[in-house]
């Protein structure tokens, strides 16, 4: 069993940034890829950046690329979503999950899909406004 707490909810400007932390529970965390989420008002929710267990690699959605960073710390049992150049259109509720391994898989993009993951934080508002 994994518990995630989500913080660092926010209302920021436009061309803005704002960092993310998800802290788990338990002693293994670092055995499970972990990944942020998120959903708009209205909308499906939608992969935004994954990890690898090591923080050897990451993967992010095309809208993420250049101005989002995800990062790990296997020892304070975190993951971090640093985001620069934020949009209005990045304003949703944020939500950290972590996903087995082998559910996880790049090889087949399973990381990209909600459902490949087994925990999930209550989520944290982000504002973006123009």
């Amino acid at each position: 069993q994994v518990q995630l707490v989500e913080s660092g909810a926010g209302l920021v400007q436009a061309g803005g940034s704002l960092t993310l932390s998800c802290a788990a529970s338990g002693r293994t965390f670092s055995f499970y890829t972990m990944a942020w989420f998120r959903q708009a008002q209205g909308k499906e929710r939608e992969f935004v950046t994954a990890v690898t267990r090591s923080g050897s690699s990451t993967y992010y959605a095309d809208s993420a690329k250049g101005r989002f960073t995800i990062s790990r710390d296997n020892v304070k049992n975190t993951v971090y979503l640093q985001m620069n150049s934020l949009k209005p259109e990045d304003s949703a509720v944020y939500y950290c999950a972590a996903g087995l391994p082998w559910k996880t898989d790049a090889s087949t993009r399973a990381y990209y899909f909600s459902t490949s993951y087994d925990y999930w934080g209550q989520g944290t508002h982000v504002t973006v406004s123009s």
